[in-house]
């Protein structure tokens, strides 16, 4: 076990044990790789929530190095830094900004929500709407400026408004392109080099993305904005990248500098009464497979990848309280104790695995993607190329994408068909577990300049590569030469 002060970790080769049934031999477990030891820039970690005070940095600050993403995204919380006309007070998210650079860990900030302290100012709750009147419009300028001053140097990268398009938001998107402007002028006139995000809508909506850019374009305003942030939250998580892939052509007709990244998806670990993907039974092993698949999803288009969120969250707002929304890769307590952490979910050891080999030492070759799925036992599998930069090895991802994650482990039959010779070493590789299996001779067949492979696979993430490229560490299990079903 890994113990950091009031932190505990479990860095075992057995932290992840599910019933996955496999024939083949085991060598290894993927080693973990905290923030510093691999560079992971196209991840984000979510842990914001604290501008509400529906989380608190302090109970959840010493699982973020571990887990090897170099990127959070926070809630600037303008009501929460100006409860009285001018004052402000940016302690509390000091607190998280400051403490993340010291760990080696970036800041994505979102400038997001009203503040009820001006009138016309809107709320501090989801979907409150933009500040609306002239005063308070007035405020929110000053306030942005007075941010961005007080962080130049430490933040460089800023996202404005969270989800604007939400049905019970009533924004337009007009509203929400003058709103998007005005701030990221100021931004941009104190942090001249700042990456800026226009929105972070509720998905990939092409109804919000062309006027958005074709009116940038118009007014001469492209340059302000780097990307178009968009959330993912779809009951199967391989369904919406048709929408993303539209929004994608919008961009190369209209605003062929503007990228795409997600900045918000994930699901519950168990029922819980209110946010996306609500009043389902969720559990662990379900989560888990969830946040994999949308994670890697997300990465295997194109796009940066965010993953909601480090910590439960206790969910109020002005009417009323909704509990504990469990999103977390930590099992939390409620404001009432602290928001201690309770346990460490297997959604966290699944994220560390995936960030320990998806990360900048790998490049994802789509749309270019030669590797061939074929089952007889599902009608949707999906698989993305990557490429191991370094040594120029295939690492080749995949699964059933049929359905939302099950809570069982179903393998099915599988050949994945691969352009080249067979990888030395070969391994099949579950990213839930991080468990690699030595792919038998027997099922590997190589000819006219393709190599089949002959594999299991399932509703959860797996890949094949060579044993060569990772850094696996053995469990009792393998040192003994023991099977670990």
């Amino acid at each position: 076990m890994l113990a950091l002060g009031d932190v505990v970790i479990d860095d075992s080769p057995t932290r992840v044990q599910t019933e996955l049934n496999i024939d083949f031999e085991p060598v290894g477990t993927l080693r973990p790789k905290a923030v510093g030891t691999v560079s992971s820039s196209r991840w984000t970690l979510d842990c914001a929530g604290t501008d509400r005070e529906h989380a608190d940095w302090r109970a959840m600050r010493g699982y973020v190095a571990p887990l090897g993403i170099a990127r959070i995204r926070q809630q600037a919380g303008w009501a929460r830094c100006e409860k009285d006309p001018g004052l402000y007070d940016f302690a509390w998210l000091d607190q998280c900004v400051f403490d993340a650079k010291k760990m080696g860990v970036d800041v994505w900030m979102e400038l997001s929500y009203g503040n009820p302290a001006y009138p016309g100012g809107g709320g501090r709750q989801l979907m409150a709407g933009f500040p609306s009147s002239e005063e308070a419009l007035k405020a929110w300028d000053r306030w942005v400026r007075t941010l961005a001053e007080h962080y130049k140097g430490t933040v460089n990268d800023f996202c404005i408004w969270n989800e604007p398009n939400g049905r019970r938001a009533g924004n337009t998107v007009e509203a929400a392109t003058d709103f998007a402007i005005r701030t990221a002028e100021i931004l941009r006139d104190v942090i001249p080099d700042a990456h800026i995000d226009a929105f972070a809508l509720t998905f990939a909506d092409p109804s919000w993305v062309e006027p958005f850019v074709k009116e940038l374009k118009a007014r001469g305003k492209l340059g302000l904005f780097n990307s178009i942030a968009y959330h993912h939250y779809k009951l199967n998580p391989d369904d919406g990248y048709e929408d993303v892939e539209k929004c994608r052509e919008i961009l190369r007709k209209y605003a062929p500098g503007l990228t795409l990244k997600e900045g918000e998806g994930g699901t519950q670990s168990e029922w819980c009464l209110n946010g996306a993907l609500s009043k389902r039974h969720w559990t662990e092993l379900t989560q888990a497979k969830y946040d994999l698949r949308r994670s890697l999803g997300d990465l295997s288009h194109g796009d940066d990848t965010e993953v909601f969120h480090l910590s439960d969250l206790e969910y109020r707002a002005v009417t009323h309280h909704w509990g504990l929304l469990r999103y977390g890769l930590l099992k939390t307590s409620g404001q009432a104790d602290g928001y201690r952490v309770l346990k460490v979910k297997m959604a966290y050891y699944a994220i560390q695995n995936a960030v320990s080999v998806f990360n900048d030492d790998l490049v994802c070759l789509t749309p270019d993607t030669k590797s061939v799925i074929e089952s007889d036992e599902t009608d949707r599998p999906v698989v993305y190329d990557w490429k191991d930069i370094r040594s120029g090895t295939p690492v080749v991802l995949f699964w059933d994408a049929s359905a939302t994650p099950s809570n069982e482990n179903k393998l099915l039959k599988g050949k994945v068909t691969i352009d080249g010779p067979a990888v030395k070493n070969p391994v099949w590789v579950d990213v839930l577990s991080g468990n690699a299996y030595a792919i038998p001779e027997s099922c590997i067949k190589s000819s006219r300049g393709k190599t089949v492979y002959s594999v299991p696979v399932y509703d959860s993430p797996v890949f094949i590569t060579s044993a060569d490229i990772l850094s696996l560490e053995q469990s009792w299990y393998v040192r003994e030469g023991k099977n670990l079903n």
